[in-house]
């Protein structure tokens, strides 16, 4: 059968250095990092006592307050990010078949603040199970894409992905495959995460997977920089509006860029360390390039996973010089995690909507925060350190990489008629 052609005509996203696109936007090209001392709890027993957390964000600005209390921050979230990018895709659901519009959506934990509250209340009671009625449905992750659909009434394919750091771009390539192979004309897809709380920052602290400068949060995430000491946690969520090329003609959608292929594949080596010589995610690199009928050489832009941590940039770095050989230099390589921090499940969305600017505007994000060269990482390599750089981007691929050894990555191109 015929493959039908799938572009992004909407977007959304709300990040720790902006609320929407635009402001997002305006933070990563001029190297605005998101970290500040936490806010959520107070962390001062914490090992690490900062993050890139969301800022200035009211949930009843997008439903009533009634409604707020029933749902986790990762839910708010989802559904703040996607009213923006339906409003900006146009979308006219009374006059659309919302019989084939769906919703597919990432996270790697989800309602972890409503399940810590919950199960805190039960301990430190008298042991009768008093638990409030919405605990289930607040808590578990697909419940952002099942209150989206109920809000616009979207009776299409709706589901949640989970594969931990790589959540919202399974999500992605689910979505793209649904519109590609004509079950659906629009798909809704992204991911959101909400996890800077007493277990989520104890829990990736009790692993030596956070960075613990505290002394200085907003320098702290520091992709390839030699003194790397673990990733910032971020939170937050971004939407992407995927839809069939000629359904967006048809009602005159603006077309930001063409998403062209995915990959996925496994380490197969460890649950949360990568590959040593990044073979997973020289697989899924492969793959989606398979998938998209593209060359290195088509490839301008990698936004990479590039966490911060001392095993993960190395691993990376090696994957994209054994794939790419000669083209690895030719190409601009950056992590907008060294800003918005690491939103874990959502960070594939949330990068996805970087990368779909980067073709867009022409305009490649840096990689802020590098002071010392790592003697371990090639230094021939454009690794866009500490400012943005203005090049054409005809295609970017976007990595993102999960604890359990789960890779997924898309490439979006600039869209052709």
């Amino acid at each position: 059968m015929e493959l039908k052609r799938v572009v992004v005509t909407g977007l959304g996203a709300l990040t720790p250095i902006g609320n929407t696109v635009p402001e997002y936007w305006n933070s990563l090209i001029n190297g605005v990092s998101g970290a500040a001392p936490i806010t959520h709890f107070d962390a001062t027993k914490f090992k690490t006592q900062f993050a890139c957390e969301v800022k200035n964000f009211d949930p009843e600005h997008f439903m009533d307050r009634k409604d707020a209390r029933k749902l986790d921050p990762f839910v708010h979230y989802a559904l703040a990010s996607t009213d923006e990018a339906v409003k900006d895709a146009n979308l006219d659901f009374e006059n659309l078949d919302t019989n084939r519009i769906g919703v597919i959506w990432g996270s790697g934990i989800g309602g972890l603040k409503t399940f810590m509250d919950e199960v805190a209340a039960f301990t430190n009671g008298d042991g009768t199970p008093r638990f409030n009625p919405f605990f289930i449905p607040k808590m578990i992750l697909d419940i952002a894409p099942g209150h989206i659909s109920i809000k616009y009434g979207l009776r299409g394919p709706n589901f949640s992905t989970v594969s931990a750091c790589a959540s919202s771009t399974n999500a992605l390539i689910d979505a793209f495959n649904y519109v590609r192979l004509g079950k659906a004309n629009i798909i809704i897809s992204g991911g959101s995460e909400a996890i800077i709380y007493e277990a989520g920052m104890g829990g990736f602290n009790a692993m030596h997977a956070l960075s613990t400068r505290n002394d200085d949060p907003k320098t702290a995430s520091r992709p390839f920089d030699k003194d790397r000491d673990g990733f910032v946690a971020g939170e937050g969520s971004a939407t992407l509006i995927l839809e069939e090329l000629e359904h967006a003609k048809a009602r005159g959608a603006k077309i930001y860029a063409e998403l062209v292929g995915g990959g996925m594949s496994a380490d197969a080596n460890h649950i949360t360390a990568p590959h040593p010589e990044g073979l997973g995610a020289k697989l899924v690199m492969t793959s989606a390039l398979s998938d998209a009928g593209l060359t290195t050489a088509d490839i301008d832009y990698i936004n990479v996973h590039g966490t911060s941590t001392p095993l993960g940039d190395i691993s990376e770095t090696k994957a994209i010089k054994s794939l790419f050989g000669e083209d690895a230099y030719r190409l601009n390589i950056s992590s907008t995690k060294s800003m918005t921090g690491h939103l874990l499940g959502a960070a594939g969305a949330v990068e996805a909507v970087a990368s779909v600017l980067a073709v867009q505007n022409d305009i490649i994000p840096p990689t802020i925060n590098h002071f010392t060269d790592d003697p371990e990482i090639d230094p021939k390599l454009n690794l866009t350190f500490n400012k943005a750089q203005k090049r054409e981007v005809r295609a970017a691929l976007s990595n993102t990489f999960g604890f359990g050894g789960h890779n997924a990555s898309v490439i979006f191109k600039k869209y052709q008629a």
